[in-house]
This record gives structure tokens, sequence and C-alpha cells, in this order.
């Protein structure tokens, strides 16, 4: 195993004394400020753009898409008051009365202006591919906007309800993205800190309720919970699997984690070895789930030999639960029939930035030198480690996010080849019978025909392995107990937790 006994004393141990250690550069603080602890600086906050969870919780603060998510995980209007549907290709989004950060009302011609630039033919956005399926969008008035698809689209609603796919002021300058959220971004310090300030024209009366939101970035784990410890920050995101006994035994601090997001593989599909199914497939079953979960994640999380579907969704399927068992000899006959019985030398890429990424790394080059895959590390941070991926530029890279949603086509984004070029998926690897099953899912409006077709592309998807699942993971925030009303979102949506950010106070 990649974390011994040893270690593992050392970091508990480390956690438990982290209230001894000082942060330096505290600030005195703003009443009704908080103050939150990043575990990373966000390489970018363009609106449309993946670019990781950091970035994602900046970009909730600051903009609104036409729908999000409540804290009990469904749906909810931002910008649109109401959708409907109408026939089996027009979605009817209904606006309601709410202002951008420079003062002009929102109206459906942001709207369009907004999914015509995510869309266009030189866009690098998240969701460009799924533009394309739009085939018209027309604004009868200021407050409607009508979405007409090539092809029905059941899941248009959780597209619009992405933090990827917010709605932006088409007067915004060049270069400048202005939203519509709850804060605006005032300050910033490249590498170390934002500042937000509270917009008085937020469409909800009364909201937010803190006046700003002071974030710096703590890239070390140990020191991102000594701050939280020693009163720096009162509030914290990704705390170490580590840290969570001694956080959740101190009176001070509430901690809330969720069960949701996961980790995985994933494979540049463009050369050997890993264009071979029959050689991911290998990997797929050279890991041992259980132990990965102890050393990464002290047990806080469970193996995930399928593709990343709950067992509390719908759309599971338990005759799949074991199907990338750990099998070594499986393993070693798939990559002898593939042409690699003497080996294979490959890079393997993660960051040192978050322990999550950097132990399961550890223990997965262990687990694919046994069955004859030596896999050398690349430990970049953060920001290089996403640079990487959306170049291509690796063999196997180690991942760990949540679905888009709670829908089972929340996964796509993960597992379509079609898509653009994106860290979190495997690069250039075509799966055209998955990608023809998640369209059909996708325009499936009856939801026992959803879950056969889910079903079927669960069963081709095990034997191409676009990804190959690790483990799923707990993950946690904490906070001084002063905190209110900051919630943890539910399974898959627990990085869509910023949205909450407009409700939270701190005493």
């Amino acid at each position: 195993m990649a974390m011994s006994l040893p270690r593992r004393a050392v970091l508990a141990g480390a956690a438990a004394t982290l209230p001894f250690l000082r942060v330096p550069g505290a600030r005195a603080r703003t009443p009704g400020v908080l103050t939150f602890g990043l575990s990373s600086y966000p390489p970018t906050i363009q609106p449309w753009a993946n670019s990781g969870t950091a970035a994602g919780t900046i970009k909730l603060m600051i903009y609104r898409g036409l729908l999000s998510y409540g804290p009990d995980g469904n749906l909810r209007a931002e910008l649109a008051e109401s959708w409907t549907h109408e026939g089996d290709s027009t979605w009817v989004f209904k606006l309601r009365p709410a202002t951008f950060h420079n003062g002009e009302k929102v109206t459906s011609a942001d709207v369009k202006w907004t999914l015509e630039q995510v869309g266009g033919a030189q866009s690098t956005a998240y969701f460009r591919a799924e533009m394309q399926t739009i085939e018209r969008i027309e604004t009868p008035d200021e407050r409607t906007v009508r979405i007409v698809t090539r092809t029905p689209v059941a899941t248009l609603p959780t597209w619009m309800a992405s933090y990827h796919m917010p709605i932006i002021s088409r007067a915004s300058p060049r270069g400048q993205f202005i939203g519509a959220g709850p804060f605006t971004l005032t300050a910033q310090e490249r590498g170390v800190s934002l500042d937000l300030t509270a917009f008085p024209g937020f469409y909800r009366p009364g909201l937010p309720k803190l006046k700003g939101v002071r974030v710096v970035t703590y890239a070390d784990e140990n020191l991102r919970v000594a701050a939280l410890q020693s009163g720096d920050v009162d509030l914290i995101e990704y705390v170490p699997w580590q840290a969570m006994d001694a956080i959740s035994a101190n009176p001070a601090l509430r901690l809330d984690t969720i069960d949701g997001p996961f980790m995985f593989l994933t494979f540049n599909g463009t050369r050997p070895p890993f264009n071979d199914a029959r050689v991911r497939r290998a990997v797929a079953h050279a890991i041992r789930r259980d132990e990965l979960v102890k050393a990464a994640f002290f047990g806080r999380g469970a193996p995930l030999a399928h593709l990343p579907i709950p067992a509390n969704s719908p759309f599971y399927n338990p005759e799949f639960k074991d199907a990338w068992a750990y099998d070594p000899d499986l393993s070693r006959r798939l990559l002898k029939e593939a042409g690699y019985g003497g080996g294979i030398s490959c890079g393997l890429l993660a960051t040192a930035q978050y322990s999550m990424h950097k132990d399961t790394a550890e223990v997965v080059q262990q687990h694919l030198a046994a069955v004859g895959i030596n896999a050398q590390l690349n430990l970049p941070d953060w920001a290089t480690r996403v640079a990487i991926g959306n170049r291509g530029q690796y063999d196997i890279a180690v991942q760990g996010t949540a679905a888009d949603s709670n829908d089972a086509d929340g996964i796509a984004s993960f597992i379509d080849g079609s898509l653009s070029p994106a860290y979190v998926r495997s690069f250039g690897l075509k799966t055209p019978r998955v990608t023809e099953l998640l369209a059909a899912g996708r325009a499936e409006f009856d939801e026992a025909k959803r879950r056969d077709i889910y079903r079927e592309m669960e069963r081709v998807a095990i034997e191409d392995v676009p990804i190959a699942s690790l483990t799923w993971r707990s993950q946690g925030y904490a906070m001084r107990r002063e905190v209110t009303g900051f919630t943890n979102l539910p399974g898959a949506l627990t990085f869509y937790s910023g949205l909450t950010f407009e409700t939270t106070a701190v005493g």
C-alpha cells in the first residue's frame, strides 16, 4: 500500500495537533464578512470554462444561470422563474425581474447571446457540444425564451442549472463577464485571495445575508484546517479525511459531509497502448479498491467498480456493481491478448496539491506495477495538472469530481467521447456506441424507457472503459458554529454548495 501505517499515524497526529498552529497573515475581522478557506486559487473564473471545483465555487457567488439547485437537490428557478416543455423539442423559460451587476435588466436577448457564445464555432466552453443540439432560440418578448432543439432533449433543464452555464450580460466589455449573482468580485491578489462584496440589486429580497466573502487560498490542506481551528477563517472546503474526526470532536466546529464525489482514471485514447479497450480493462481490474479507500480516504468512502451511478439512483443497476472487480490474473491475460505480455511503461498524471489525488496515484501505481504496468508519477500543481489534462499530455490520469447532476445523464461529461477535450474525461477516446446510447437516453421522456437505455449504455461502457472508476469518497465542508445557512448539497451536487453562500451568515 502507498500509505504506510506510520504515515497514517503522522497524518492523524498532525490533524489532532493543528489547533496549536497559527497561520500567518490573518486580518482583522469585518462584521458581516465571512472568511472562506479555498483549496486552490482558480486558474480562471471564465464563466463557461471548467477549471475545477474551486473555480466553480467562486463562479456560483458571482454568476447565476436560468436554473440551479435547492438544498434538497431539486431543480429550482433562478433567472428563469418558470420553465415548461412544449411538445418534444421546445423548452420555454419565463424570466424573473433581475438585474446584472452593471444595473441593466436581464432579458431574453442576454440569454440568447449567452447560448450563442457557448455554442459558437470558436467556443471552448464546457457545454459547447450540448449547445449544438439547439436549432434556434426565440425571444418573443424581453422575459420569454423559447429554445427549440433539433431532437428531443429531456435533460436540457439540468444543462441550464450547471454552474458552467451562467447567463452573462451581452453588454459585457470584451474580455470581461458581467453576471447577476449575489456577490461581485471587488479585489483579488493572484494566487492568494479574492474579495467579494454583496450585490445590493440581487433579485432575492433580503439576500445575500453577508456583506461580503473574503476568500483565502490554502493549498496546504493541514494549514487550511489550522486556519479554521485557530479562527483565521470561518469556513473551509475540501476537509482532509485525516482531519474529519478531530473536527467532529471540536465543539466550536461543525463538519458537513456528503458521499457523492468519486475518483477515477482517464486515458489518452489517441495513441497506444491505451487506445486499446483491452488495456484499459486490464487497468480497471488491477486495482484493489478497498485498500484505496483506506489509504487515501481513511475509510471515508467506498469501492466503486462500475460507472459512477449511485445505489439510490433509479438508474442504478446492481448486476454491474462488481463489473471491474479486482482480478489481476484477468488483467495479465488482457495485456497479453493485446500484445503487451512483456509489460508497459507509461506516465501517471495526478497532482500533489490535493492529497486525495496524490495518495490515489501512489496506490494505483503500486497496483498497476503488480500486473506489469510500470507507471511514472507526474505530480504538478493543480493549475498545471488541469492544463496538461486539457492538452492530452499524459497516458493515464487520476481524476476526482462529482457528476454534473443527479440525473443519469450527469455522467455523460466523463464518458462521452464525442465531446470537446477536457481534463475531466479521457483524451481523444471515441466511444460511439456509448455516445449513441447517451443521446437516446437524453431524448427519452419516459423514465422506464430511460432506465433500459442506460442499462445497455452501462453494459457497453464496461467493455469500452471510457473511464476506470475507483472509489466513492466523502466530501466535507467544515465551519465555525457561528456560521449558519451554508449547506453541503446532496450527492453529486456537493460542488454546487457555493449556491448557499447567498443564505449564509456569520455571527
